[in-house]
């Protein structure tokens, strides 16, 4: 074992579902310290591996599951996983993350990352047992919700494995499609979980016994230890824990930035009914956190509709937004019920909130009719929502097109309906209106999934900088960009930095006790940079003619005024997102194009990159 591999398992598993076979390839030696781990090994292997001329749907995408060198450690927050594949969304480079336990038991396998290829003939259950890989049928759990799903092959297969599902929704291959781990952990975004779908696979299922090398096990323990202490003692953790990411909502909406019938405003009336006091009053049961996590934002909660009990991990703050305010849906058991919807059918809240709410201002502005929807639609109705959320997952109807996204179904529907579908690069946004917020808006236009909110949190920087000037906003951004991916990488939760102030060096300073790689926070960040631009080079790669307009935003964030709310009358101009793109640009190193130039990727010691996007143009 040389010094490069503590910390990880030096292995991949490869996963053909075609022929059921798998073996395993060694982790390249120089991986690590390149691309840290989780993000940077899914970003890697898509770019060599997916066939440019490959659909999202096609046997030949590939999905990724990879984990860091921090998974499993039991440092604090070190259950995070990475899904990735070509994107059912954009056509590009996709990725989703997920917390539980999943990704220590991937690491306890004895694998760094799982590769899936080729596609099934029936549905299938994938088992990785150590060194044993089984191709189950699942034929009997294909059309089942995921809480079932999960729950049955529990009782199949033994408590001790790690579970991850898909839903109808990926079955039927919308676009939107998540992946569900832990009864209530999703890899969200994106539409990882359609890929899955289409390779036929219901279930992955992951056991481990082995054990993960350290360079200094006792350092790596002692710092923890401290670690764990430093994140108690914070003054936020006190605040932070009792509502988890439900507690922002008030603020955001304070600040005029809660996204509101399909973005038309940023201030929902009725959001003291939908914010995190209200779930902890009404609907709570009990706190939840993933594999190793001190601050525990999960909540499980504990409600009745139409007479009849569900329970449901959640309503996070996405949810709160995109099913509550983006739908106007003012109260918090309603939005736990479609939460529960969105859970059992696979689908990810974030979008399934975005394309209801996109239906629901076509249908009022006579873009789609009665006829064509099958009822009436209106917002803050929740029959409206569940309606249209189970005709997306079936593709039933006007589900049929919906399923495709906003992006999609505004070229079908025409009538001017593209100006109400709030998406960038065919990812539709997450809980943050951005109009007066340029930092935000930048982000979200730039994120190379398409419009999310994890590359980039800019919003706090909006507001305590102001939001008149865009001055800055761009060196910000990218800032925002690099910090926050090397938690990805790590594969370790970002909510202890975010949310309670918990310092970056802690992560610099036990980074070589597990690894024994020397590398300071600015090497980490380099690695951070490097990834952003395998990314980019993806979209270039697989996305013909990609470049500045897939970066542009909806119009209605540069057209239309803030209607209502602390930020009325207010809206971030077309000449200053021009501005912000071409800074962001300039200080990236890329063309006006936003492409990485070839100077900038060997640089950053991309040069096999840079042959294949620039030798190849002759």
């Amino acid at each position: 074992m040389t010094n490069a591999l503590y910390g990880y398992a030096g292995k991949i598993l490869r996963l053909n579902l075609t022929e059921k076979t798998s073996h395993t390839t060694p982790l390249p030696s120089d991986w690590p310290d390149k691309y840290i781990g989780g993000r940077g090994f899914v970003a890697r292997l898509l770019y060599d591996e997916v066939p440019v001329n490959a659909e999202s749907f096609d046997p030949e995408n590939l999905v990724v599951m990879a984990a860091g060198p921090l998974s499993g450690t039991f440092l604090p927050g070190g259950g995070k996983v990475h899904f990735g594949a070509k994107s059912p969304a954009s056509g590009g480079y996709a990725d989703s993350n997920m917390g539980g336990h999943l990704a220590p038991e991937i690491k306890y396998a004895g694998y760094d990352a799982v590769v899936f290829d080729g596609a099934a003939d029936r549905p299938v259950t994938v088992v990785i047992d150590d060194d044993r890989v089984e191709f189950r049928d699942a034929s009997k759990h294909w059309g089942k919700g995921c809480f079932q799903a999960e729950e049955d092959l529990k009782k199949e297969l033994g408590d001790d494995f790690q579970i991850a599902v898909v839903g109808p929704a990926a079955e039927r291959l919308v676009r939107f499609a998540c992946i569900q781990h832990d009864f209530g952990r999703q890899a969200g975004r994106t539409g990882v979980g359609a890929v899955l779908g289409s390779k036929k696979i219901k279930a992955i299922a992951v056991r481990g016994t082995k054990s993960i090398p350290m360079a200094d096990p006792a350092g790596a323990l002692a710092k923890g230890r401290e670690m764990y202490d430093a994140a108690f003692a914070k003054p936020g953790f006190a605040d932070w824990t009792p509502q988890g990411t439900a507690g922002v909502t008030d603020w955001v909406n304070e600040v005029g930035s809660f996204p509101t019938r399909n973005f038309k405003s940023g201030f929902f009336e009725s959001h003291k009914n939908i914010n995190g006091q209200a779930l902890r009053d009404r609907i709570l049961i009990t706190d939840k956190g993933c594999f190793g996590c001190p601050i525990p934002c999960g909540k499980y909660s504990k409600f009745t509709h139409d007479g009849k009990e569900y329970v449901v991990e959640g309503p996070e703050y996405e949810t709160i937004a995109m099913i509550g305010g983006n739908c106007a849906i003012g109260q918090i058991e309603d939005v736990a019920y479609l939460n529960w919807i969105c859970d059992d059918l696979g689908l990810d809240t974030i979008s399934g909130g975005n394309v209801a709410a996109f239906a629901i201002e076509c249908f009022l502005n006579g873009v789609i009719t009665e006829e064509e929807v099958g009822r009436k639609l209106a917002f803050g109705d929740v029959e409206s929502v569940e309606y249209l959320l189970r005709k997306m997952a079936a593709r039933e109807g006007i589900g049929a097109v919906l399923a495709e996204g906003v992006r999609h179904a505004a070229s079908v529907f025409g009538k001017g309906s593209e100006k109400y579908a709030i998406h960038v690069k065919g990812l539709e946004f997450s809980g943050y209106e951005p109009r007066y917020a340029p930092a935000m808006l930048l982000s979200y236009m730039t994120a190379d999934i398409g419009a999310h909110h994890n590359r980039s949190w800019a919003i706090t920087h909006d507001v305590a900088s102001g939001r008149d000037s865009i001055e800055g906003k761009a060196k910000k951004v990218i800032e925002l960009q690099h910090t926050r991916p090397v938690f990805d990488a790590l594969g370790v939760c970002r909510l202890q930095w975010v949310e309670i102030g918990f310092e970056l060096r802690w992560y610099e300073e036990v980074f070589p006790l597990v690894t024994g790689m020397k590398k300071d926070w600015n090497g980490l960040l380099r690695c951070s940079e490097r990834i952003w631009n395998l990314t980019r080079a993806f979209n270039m790669k697989h996305i013909k003619g990609f470049g500045r307009a897939y970066d542009m935003p909806p119009a209605r964030f540069y057209e239309e005024p803030m209607p209502e709310g602390p930020a009325k009358g207010k809206f971030t101009t077309r000449e200053n997102v021009e501005k912000l793109l071409d800074e962001y640009y300039e200080l990236r190193g890329w063309d006006r194009e936003g492409h990485p130039t070839e100077a900038k990727l060997r640089e950053l010691d991309l040069g096999d990159v840079a042959a294949d996007l620039y030798d190849a143009k002759g």
